[in-house]
């Protein structure tokens, strides 16, 4: 049977520091804004930066505080990895573990040591490294110092932070995404980025400027990055999802191309190194056309990515009036229209492989510059059975399914695509509900929802299918 991918395509998976890394307080570690999301019904709240999370009574859970521990199960982890075969294992680093505060002068030694253990072991594997800088992570400290991410102090300690990276992993790491999902700013302003908002303050106003300051970081990163490691391919990485509109109406079909806007309005910059018009022509129209110094232009123009890699887990559906379709869905972070064509995830989250297939070819045709999907995957309630077994043949159709409509991209539309990390390749706390009861993972982690559990590690069924997947280069997807 012949390789459907191209040799060398990075199969693998992912997963955030804060989400499976625990330890938040360990060796040294300061606080990251993560750590003040709580689990519960305040959750989505202060991820929307509606509600301070620093004004919460005691008491509360927080998910990320534990996580599933692979701070000290990091080895056992990445050994099952290794058994899937992984070509490529996407992580974060914790910008806290490495300076507590975000301003110390130099890095906290402990945590260079454990990421200098993960890197390594990784490559005892021949797994590739692919880090994110920062996953939806920021150092509390700079958030109550300066108001993170609206002040330009920020941009320094990130591009600091980013030197310390680049210098340190030289020639041990060569894939790097500078924010995750940076788009998920104008969705979740404090999960994505430390945003909450003050009585009587312009949210788009505070959103703009900050997404601003966030792509300056992204390019003099990228800049210094490529200056360090002439080899290090470093990208950008956005929430994937195309809209459709409601229906042949063209005021619809303006409306979903306007949905698109605001999901391309980062990765515009950071792959073309300028805002684009429809961009510059909508902060006109609201007023709020970010404050810039002399130099930024400049700047972005500069630091364009390598590549282009994006989460896809459904598409969405729009129209000019919302009134007249029926019934939106709220899926984690975004609202859409109910497709009466696709079926839908537990959480309302709409299942359409094809809409991979179109994303990818979006995305190809308007940047022309490589591609990598770093997420998608299946959030489900899985049954662990007496027999210690998880029989998770839904996740396993899911995933066929979005790698068959990515085969077609590759081999019959010509996209260029690096690899594939599915995401939660181990099960870990979700980051729109804070559950892990929505697990992800080719490996069963025993945790409840209040953090109750052995951790015991446990492959499920989908762990020998993918292992399968990947030693066939993708041509032997256990068809039902």
């Amino acid at each position: 049977m012949a390789n459907r991918f191209p040799d060398g395509f990075l199969w693998g998976g992912a997963t955030a520091a804060n989400q499976c890394e625990g330890g938040y307080d360990a060796d040294g570690r300061g606080p990251s804004i993560i750590d003040l999301v709580p689990w519960g019904p305040d959750r989505a709240a202060v991820s929307r930066g509606l509600l301070d999370p620093r004004t919460l009574p005691a008491g509360q859970y927080y998910p990320s505080h534990e996580a599933i521990d692979f701070y000290h199960h990091w080895k056992e982890d990445i050994a099952l990895f290794a058994e899937m075969g992984f070509k490529c294992y996407r992580f974060s680093i914790s910008w806290t573990r490495l300076f507590p505060t975000g301003e110390e002068a130099e890095p906290n030694p402990a945590g260079l040591a454990f990421y200098d253990k993960v890197v390594d072991e990784l490559r005892k594997y021949d797994i590739e490294p692919l880090i994110t800088i920062c996953h939806f992570e920021l150092p509390v400290h700079l958030l109550n110092q300066y108001g993170g991410w609206r002040s330009r102090k920020t941009i320094d300690a990130f591009v600091r932070y980013a030197e310390v990276l680049f210098r340190h992993f030289k020639g041990r790491v060569k894939y790097w995404i500078t924010f995750n999902e940076i788009n998920m700013l104008m969705h979740l302003p404090f999960g994505g980025a430390g945003v909450c908002f003050g009585p009587g303050e312009d949210p788009d106003r505070v959103k703009y400027q900050v997404a601003h300051h966030e792509l300056v970081a992204s390019a003099r990163a990228v800049k210094l990055g490529h200056a360090i490691d002439p080899e290090a391919r470093i990208g950008c990485m956005l929430a994937g999802g195309t809209y459709y509109p409601w229906s042949c109406d063209p005021e619809d079909v303006l409306a979903a191309i306007q949905q698109d806007h605001v999901n391309y309005f980062f990765s515009d910059v950071q792959v073309r190194g300028r805002y684009a018009p429809y961009a510059l022509k909508k902060m006109e129209r609201l007023g709020v056309t970010p404050r810039m110094e002399p130099g930024d232009l400049e700047t972005l123009a500069a630091g364009t990515v390598d590549f282009v890699s994006f989460s896809y887990y459904s598409s969405r559906c729009t129209a000019a009036d919302l009134s007249r379709t029926g019934a939106a869905v709220t899926t984690n972070a975004a609202t859409t229209l109910r497709n009466p064509h696709l079926q839908s995830s537990e959480w309302g989250w709409q299942i359409d492989p094809t809409g991979l297939r179109i994303v990818l070819n979006n995305l190809y045709d308007r940047y022309q510059k490589p591609l990598f999907i770093v997420e998608n995957g299946l959030g489900a309630r899985d049954t662990l059975e007496p027999d210690g077994t998880v029989q998770d043949d839904y996740r396993i159709d899911y995933l066929r399914r979005h790698i068959q409509a990515m085969e077609k991209a590759v081999n019959e539309d010509g996209v260029e695509l690096l690899g594939y990390t599915s995401w939660g390749c181990i099960d870990l706390v979700s980051a729109s509900t804070g559950e892990m009861s929505k697990r992800y993972g080719f490996i069963y982690v025993d945790m409840d929802d209040a953090g109750r559990g052995t951790k015991r590690r446990i492959p499920k069924k989908s762990f020998y299918w993918y292992k399968q997947v990947i030693a066939t280069n993708g041509a032997d997807l256990g068809e039902a």
